[in-house]
């Protein structure tokens, strides 16, 4: 354990609906824990199947509207959805955790603040992306600030903290069922909606976020009035093949699986590359490429960037061909 670090007893552990699990943490000693403002989250130890250990983030979620709720919490709330297709994360704290299990995490990080000049928030919330926009709504409430959330999912049995956030929002909350509406949100018509001058933050899997992305560019929109959080870890795609990788500073050569990352095969090989999220979100595991096709996965770099070929996410991006030579 490291003074980053906490070990947190499960002091419950409730499933919301047959997807999403809600996890309350504690210190032992029942005392308080670090402070954080909305957006933020925690990383958590988990067991995969073949025995390692691993992180995943998860949003610590607060519906309080009280003042300093979150200055210094007794308890961090989080949900987990399970993920069968996942790399065994989602299924160690479904089906491994229980109530009086103590595991390690790391003190809350907030990639995903709220801003604090003028302007409404307008928050879209793709299933379990709703975590952080939860506890951004309470805040915004808090404060007295204009906020609105759009909650989309495929129907409304599997969308978790729905009574809470029509408890909190009102009128303010708009909910989209795929289910009974017959067709995806329509992200068109949501930002049709959205005042001049509002920041939109948008949470949820990576095919919304694309969506939402590329229709606030079209539109011209300025690039810090629209901030976002990618929920899921990458998945392995159809097709995907192995590849090798060059370490041009070293000559080291590796060959990169199918259903693994370039980021995850160098640390297994004993490299110590940085990293973050694991989610082609943050953008701290940049490697300059000198030879070699990216198949450009994350959601950080720009389209003139991709382009360019000669930097990739390698916690997410994977080569187009066979090699790829690394400036690393």
């Amino acid at each position: 354990m490291t003074a980053a670090t906490l070990l947190l007893r499960v002091a419950q552990a409730r499933q919301l609906n047959p997807l999403i699990r809600m996890l309350r943490l504690c210190a032992e000693d029942g005392g308080a824990l670090p402070g954080f403002a909305a957006g933020a989250h925690i990383r958590v130890q988990v067991s995969l199947p073949d025995g390692k250990t691993d992180w995943r983030h998860y949003s610590l979620i607060d519906f309080a509207t009280t003042h300093n709720a979150t200055s210094a919490p007794d308890q961090y709330l989080i949900a987990v959805r399970n993920e069968p297709g996942g790399r065994g994360g989602s299924r160690f704290m479904h089906q491994r955790l229980k109530e009086g299990d103590t595991i390690a995490i790391e003190a809350p990080k907030n990639e995903f603040p709220l801003h604090t000049g003028p302007g409404g928030s307008v928050l879209v919330a793709g299933g379990i992306g709703v975590t952080p926009l939860a506890t951004m709504a309470a805040r915004r409430r808090a404060e007295g600030a204009a906020v609105r959330m759009h909650y989309a999912g495929r129907s409304r049995d599997l969308m978790a903290f729905l009574p809470e956030l029509q408890n909190l929002l009102g009128d303010d909350l708009r909910v989209h069922a795929d289910a009974e509406a017959g067709a995806p949100l329509d992200i068109d018509a949501l930002l049709d909606g959205v005042p001049v001058g509002d920041h939109l933050y948008v949470c949820g899997p990576g095919a919304m976020l694309d969506a939402m992305l590329g229709r606030t560019r079209a539109r011209g929109w300025e690039p810090g009035r629209v901030h976002w959080e990618i929920f899921a870890a990458p998945a392995a795609a159809e097709g995907d093949q192995p590849f090798e990788v060059e370490l041009a500073r070293s000559g080291q050569r590796f060959t990169v699986p199918a259903g693994q990352s370039i980021l995850d095969c160098l640390i297994e090989n004993g490299c110590d590359p940085m990293f973050d999220c694991k989610r082609g979100a943050c953008g701290v595991c940049a490697v300059p490429v000198l030879e070699g096709g990216i198949d450009h996965r994350d959601h950080v770099l720009s389209a003139r960037e991709k382009a360019q070929g000669s930097v990739m996410q390698i916690c997410i991006s994977r080569a187009k061909g066979a090699r790829l030579v690394l400036d690393i």
